[in-house]
């Protein structure tokens, strides 16, 4: 059925595995119809789609999947709505990142060239692609050893995940792809470039992701010290960067038979999933943090003063609201961690007793866990199985379990492994405050704040209310925030997050003894985290090295 509504924009949110396409009124916010679409290839970390093996850490994803996100999700969403194309006044997208990739001068992936079709440096490289954490460190070596100013901006690392790392990689490991590749970009600005026929670049990605600050990348003598062929590499980044907001472009002619959308639709500039989500969640004030909480975690906040706050993943002037400096820190794994859990230490009897009970596994395990008292497990965790970006920026750590005895549980497992990333959460928090940056509010976002257990105990641990979004589609509805404000319908995003954006306060608040019990707990917690990731053991490292190198043709197998 056709509504009466004057105007919509839609929101277009590329995750890991899939697309949603969102649509959403400019009047008030109102979220009228959305569609999912689930990439084809996932993500590729086994081999290639036409074969050929990955080695350990590498995550690469089939430009085609997001156009598909683009061809099947945007008009299902439409007719889910009910609203015409006619409607649509603007249309934003954001992205993982840093999801970048190789392209020639027009655009089209290396990975889409037959010559290249079978090297997986012409692939994207997914956000948790970890393999060029090598790349990274010898980056901050030489940033360190130069006085690099720029350094400080992210906490004095560089993580493996960012556009230098894969690009060095690229460059040290075939040198014919990093050749070819007449532009590197973010998948964000690239998805955005098939929408308007033209590149763009946005200022959140570069400043975030590019080791972009203050108008300039890191200087052509600095790169050479990393590679000689490494010193022309910002070539490939040159373009004038977009602020958050504004107009990318129009929808071109063939964008608009893609998508069903009108011809001349204005486009917005491309954004970062965790950051476009700020304006959704109303979390766009100073000292209000906002945690993004899938997969991974990404932990965004806003300050009118600039600090040097360890471990963080930058500090961006403008970097996700104009006007403010943007702060960006997270955890690597969070929800894949549980997944982790229900994958490996769920026996037969529990998964046929959810089966029986007609539940997931996940929720048997939270149901279980939450009967506990806190430190009835005896246990510890680290939540390192993804590596551990904030506040060490070392991907090549490990997960840990310590007090494991022949009684323990799954549930003592999994409740452990929820705790650890609430740990993790306060480390972060306790390093903006410690460093001048504090955090005043809390809220929470994305998939599992459908788990009320999670989020209880991450109230306990930290100590604090926790606000939640009053949206399943956060990032999705922030880009339609962005859309209204790019095509003209707000004068900025601060009015339209305050119309448009949704937000529950205080949904959990910490139990005063739990919370009690939890700070002998996180003690325990900071003991290991200090001890394993900074410099007491460096057994992570060597085991992670040994599998590395250990194939079977070194060593036979029994």
């Amino acid at each position: 059925m056709i509504t009466d509504s004057p105007a919509v924009t839609v929101g277009v949110d590329f995750g890991t595995l899939s697309g949603r396409a969102l649509v959403v009124s400019v009047e008030d916010g109102a979220e009228l119809g959305s569609a999912v679409h689930e990439y084809a290839h996932g993500v590729v970390d086994g081999e290639l789609p036409g074969g050929g093996a990955l080695p350990p850490d590498w995550a690469l994803q089939i430009p085609q999947d997001w156009r598909d996100v683009l061809r099947v999700a945007v008009p299902a969403a439409l007719a889910a709505a009910g609203v015409r194309a006619e409607q649509v006044i603007g249309v934003a997208t954001d992205f993982t990142a840093c999801t970048v990739l190789p392209v020639t001068a027009d655009g089209t992936p290396l990975s889409e060239v037959a010559a290249f079709a079978d090297r997986p440096h012409a692939y994207p490289k997914l956000w948790r692609h970890h393999a060029a954490q090598p790349e990274a460190d010898d980056i901050v070596a030489a940033a360190e050893a130069s006085g690099q100013g720029w350094l400080a901006r992210y906490g004095g690392k560089i993580s493996s995940e960012w556009q230098f790392a894969k690009a060095l990689q690229v460059l040290r490991e075939d040198p014919g792809v990093y050749a070819a590749a007449e532009r590197w970009i973010e998948a964000a600005d690239w998805i955005v470039w098939q929408l308007t026929g033209a590149e763009n670049r946005n200022l959140c990605t570069a400043g975030y992701k590019g080791i972009h600050q203050d108008g300039a990348y890191p200087d052509a003598e600095f790169l050479a010290s990393l590679h000689q062929d490494f010193a022309g590499f910002t070539a490939k980044l040159e373009h004038p960067l977009s602020q958050l907001g504004s107009p990318a472009g129009k929808l071109t002619a063939q964008a608009a038979a893609l998508t069903g959308l009108p011809e001349g639709t204005v486009v917005a500039v491309g954004n970062v999933d965790a950051h476009v989500t700020s304006a959704a969640a109303r979390a766009l004030e100073p000292g209000h943090m906002l945690a993004i909480m899938g997969t991974s975690t990404c932990h965004i906040m806003n300050s009118d003063v600039p600090a040097e706050v360890p471990g963080m993943c930058g500090v961006v002037r403008d970097g996700v609201v104009p006007g403010l400096w943007g702060y960006e820190a997270g955890q690597s794994g969070v929800g894949d961690i549980l997944a982790w859990a229900v994958r490996t230490v769920v026996p037969q009897e529990y998964a046929a007793e959810a089966a029986r009970r007609g539940v997931p596994v996940h929720d048997l395990l939270t149901e279980k866990a939450a009967a506990q008292p806190v430190g009835g497990h005896g246990l510890v965790a680290l939540d390192w199985h993804s590596g551990n970006r904030s506040v060490l920026v070392d991907h090549h750590l490990s997960g840990l379990i310590v007090g494991l005895t022949l009684d323990t549980r799954p549930e003592d497992i999994y409740r452990a492994l929820v705790e650890a990333t609430a740990f993790g959460t306060r480390t972060i928090i306790e390093a903006f405050t410690a460093a001048g940056v504090p955090v005043g509010e809390f809220t929470a976002a994305g998939g599992l704040l459908k788990n009320t257990f999670l989020m209880q105990t991450y109230s306990d641990v930290l100590g604090r209310p926790i606000n939640v979004l009053a949206s399943e589609q956060g990032p999705a509805l922030g880009a339609a925030i962005h859309a209204a404000v790019a095509a003209g319908a707000y004068p900025d995003i601060r009015s339209a997050s305050a119309v448009m954006g949704r937000i529950e306060r205080a949904a959990y608040t910490p139990d005063p003894a739990r919370a009690a019990a939890y700070d002998l707990l996180y003690a325990e917690y900071r003991a290991l985290h200090d001890h394993f990731g900074r410099g007491g053991s460096d057994v992570m490292h060597r085991l992670r090295a040994m599998r590395a190198t250990r194939t079977s043709s070194d060593i036979p197998s029994m």
